[in-house]
């Protein structure tokens, strides 16, 4: 026992593990380098293949597709088809880890993450805001409408529609495509006009948003998100709460970013499991693993001895 309580915050200078796996996938994915050269985007053959995050097609060094632009390429086309292929993956996806993607694999939400890190006096970085459980639906308006009702309603004399999303919203894919893309590309830079502007604006919006707000666009307008976040509750990996070593102390409503209450729900589907609710309990309350052991975890009595069920003998051990 005394272990556990001298070792109630992770030690200092202990590396971020989310921010390296972050960084190692942004650049594992986005990993062409000639098209950052030459201003040009990869076709090869991976670009038939979808990445789990919003990492836009566009981007010149993208080697994989974004599952939202693939839906709307789809969608939009003049037969109307559905790519079994793309909500096959979203599900997979979803169904393993939820909005762990977000957390962890999403090129924007990195981004995000790096601008909140920006010191702000503490009155400006804002909680939550005023009816956020409300605008937070805003999630799966975009969904609805702009990934699937107007792509395939809206369309023109051929049959043929437009990737709303992509086109006339996603900062990511104007941060990660489009600007690269006017920057390096003379025939982009003579395309450029009313519609690279208003997606310009909503980017900057977005980033000077998120300096004082943890990832507006996560929190209201993502579809992916959205997607991801509807199999929280049912996804394999989940967060577990052990109710005999909870003390209510509230240290991990105070950690989690979000503003929401691990205690009450802790596979919220707002909720993009970073971790710092788990890495904040001083008792260990709060698990994160598999759904199958669920049933083991909520019957824990506390004590360690003898047990290696959910590994924290071990890690308690260690540190």
């Amino acid at each position: 026992m005394t272990a556990v309580t001298k070792n109630k915050r992770p030690r200092k200078g202990r590396p971020n593990i989310r921010l390296i796996i972050q960084l190692a996938f942004i650049a594992l994915s986005n990993g062409y380098i000639a098209g950052f050269l030459q201003g040009k985007i990869y076709q090869g053959p991976l670009k038939q293949l979808c990445l789990p995050g919003l990492n836009c097609y566009s981007c010149p060094g993208a080697l994989g597709s974004c599952p939202i632009g693939a839906l709307q390429s789809v969608i939009a086309s003049r037969d109307h088809s559905m790519s079994f292929y793309v909500l096959g993956f979203l599900m997979a996806v979803g169904a393993l880890g939820g909005r762990v993607v977000c957390g962890f694999l999403c090129p924007f939400g990195l981004v995000q993450d790096l601008l909140y890190k920006i010191p702000l006096p503490r009155r400006w970085k804002l909680k939550r805001l005023p009816g956020e459980m409300a605008l937070s639906k805003l999630r799966y308006l975009v969904l609805l409408v702009f990934v699937i009702l107007l792509p395939m309603l809206a369309v023109n004399i051929i049959g043929q529609g437009d990737p709303w999303f992509c086109k006339y919203i996603c900062p990511s894919g104007t941060l990660m495509g489009g600007v690269p893309l006017v920057l390096l590309g003379q025939g982009f830079r003579d395309a450029v006009g009313l519609l690279f502007d208003w997606k310009l604006a909503l980017l900057i919006f977005m980033l000077l948003s998120s300096v004082a707000y943890w990832r507006p666009f996560c929190r209201l307008l993502c579809p992916l998100g959205a997607v991801y976040g509807l199999m929280n509750p049912v996804s394999l990996y989940q967060y577990q709460l052990v109710e005999s070593r909870c003390v209510d102390c509230g240290a991990c409503r105070n950690a989690c970013q979000l503003g929401l209450d691990p205690v009450k729900n802790p596979n919220d589907p707002r909720c993009v499991r970073c971790g710092e609710c788990v890495r904040a309990c001083p008792h260990h309350a709060l698990l994160p693993g598999m759904a199958l052991g669920r049933q083991a975890a909520s019957s824990c009595g506390g004590s360690c001895d003898g047990c290696m069920g959910c590994g924290q003998r071990e890690n308690r051990t260690n540190t």
